[in-house]
């Protein structure tokens, strides 16, 4: 089940205020001298309710409950010591905690960090983007230090967390040696799509993967996600949020609708309408005011108007089209998850669509900068935060976009 936004506040002031009762300065003794080995001797392994993550800490400390079944929490005897490891499984905190960046703001503000400096962070199995700080955190009147890790894996964002009256090397070289225990098990979603995956399929995601990743869902499934009954209402509620799409036949509707026009079809027009005006006959640092003087437009809209034109003149009046196409297969995922579409309808669609996108491009870099010019037509704004992705996609030894562009497709459902 996904907590709630008003669930999650309410348990992470909670743990604020656990993670501050009785602080004083005590902890382990000359671990900094001490191996990662020798240090981990005396531990046990502690594991969250939900079992998807455990860590080794000293033996006789205590389990605290935070009120999620994915966050762990663990007390020394005298209670002048916790360790708190806060996992936020992705697919179920998508739209309040999207980057590990928010996780940092939801923390720094609930635990009222002061003072925080950057420290070496250590290696933790699994994680990447690893930071570290030592901070002072309040809560009320109780007051202390803490050593916080911060990392995410593929399936989650990670808050690891050491509070004391004082942060020693002694007490950082122990809780780095947890740190190197840290275990995540992931648990393993219902999934009723029957067609095995290959590299077609793997294509279809790769026209949304940008997407895929800007959500946090999984680019190894159709649709970005697993297909579940939970998951076809999370659809079924983004559809009528974001498309106006209730049923089977407004899915039918939109589909047409972005296939035989879509944005594309706004974007010539507005394009040609400019070219009736003369806007060819302005240099280029003189187009925003020309729109300007043309067009009763904001400062903004005519920058905007004059940086699509730049677009239109230089990839034409195509120049947006695989935004439509990259959307439209998309939505076949989408459908099928929310049950307006079969298993074969979704593929068949995605398919056709696919048939449609692949001949007006020779790569992915091609398409995909297609794509991010049209989410700037739509959205007028930047791409960089989704260009960003994509780099990041392309850069990954098993990107998505190894899959060749030219692929011939095969239909295998």
């Amino acid at each position: 089940m996904k907590a709630t936004k008003l669930r999650k506040a309410v348990c992470v002031t909670a743990l604020a205020v656990s993670m501050t009762v009785g602080l004083t300065a005590c902890g382990q003794k000359g671990a900094a001298a001490l191996t990662t080995e020798e240090i981990l001797a005396d531990m046990k392994e502690y594991t969250a309710e939900s079992g998807t993550v455990s860590i080794q800490l000293e033996d006789g400390w205590t389990t605290q409950d935070l009120g999620l079944d994915t966050w762990l929490g663990v007390q020394s005897k005298t209670g002048s010591h916790e360790v708190v490891v806060t996992q936020l499984p992705k697919n179920q905190y998508n739209g309040t905690v999207e980057t590990l960046d928010d996780l940092k703001v939801m923390m720094e503000e609930s635990f009222q960090m002061t003072d925080a400096t950057d420290t070496d962070a250590p290696e933790v199995p699994g994680l990447t983007n690893i930071s570290a700080i030592i901070c002072n955190i309040s809560s009320g009147t109780a007051t202390g230090e803490a050593y916080i890790i911060y990392g995410e894996s593929d399936y989650a964002f990670y808050m690891l967390a050491y509070s004391a009256g004082t942060i020693t090397d002694d007490i950082k070289a122990s809780f780095n040696a947890s740190c190197s225990t840290l275990k995540e098990t992931p648990v393993e979603e219902e999934n009723n799509f029957t067609t095995e995956m290959t590299d077609t399929i793997r294509w279809f995601n790769a026209t949304y993967a940008i997407l895929t990743k800007a959500n946090n869902c999984n680019l190894e499934y159709f649709g970005g996600m697993a297909a579940n009954e939970e998951n076809a209402e999370i659809n079924k509620t983004s559809l009528e949020s974001s498309w106006g799409v209730t049923d089977r036949a407004s899915a039918d509707e939109t589909m047409n609708w972005i296939l035989s026009e879509g944005h594309r079809a706004d974007f010539k027009s507005t394009m040609q309408t400019l070219v009736d005006a003369g806007i060819q006959n302005a240099a280029a640092d003189g187009r925003k005011d020309f729109i300007l003087e043309n067009f009763e437009v904001t400062d903004e809209e005519a920058q905007h108007m004059a940086d699509m034109y730049g677009y239109y003149e230089q990839y034409g009046e195509n120049a947006i089209d695989a935004w439509d196409y990259c959307r439209a297969l998309s939505l076949t995922g989408f459908y099928f998850h929310a049950g307006y579409y079969t298993e074969q309808e979704a593929l068949d669609k995605a398919m056709e669509i696919a048939q449609l996108l692949q001949p007006l491009y020779t790569s992915w870099d091609e398409a995909m900068n297609s794509y991010l010019h049209g989410y700037e037509y739509w959205a007028e704004e930047s791409s960089e935060e989704r260009r960003a992705i994509y780099e990041e996609l392309k850069a990954d030894a098993d990107s998505i976009y190894n899959v060749d562009w030219n692929l011939a497709f095969e239909k295998t459902w």
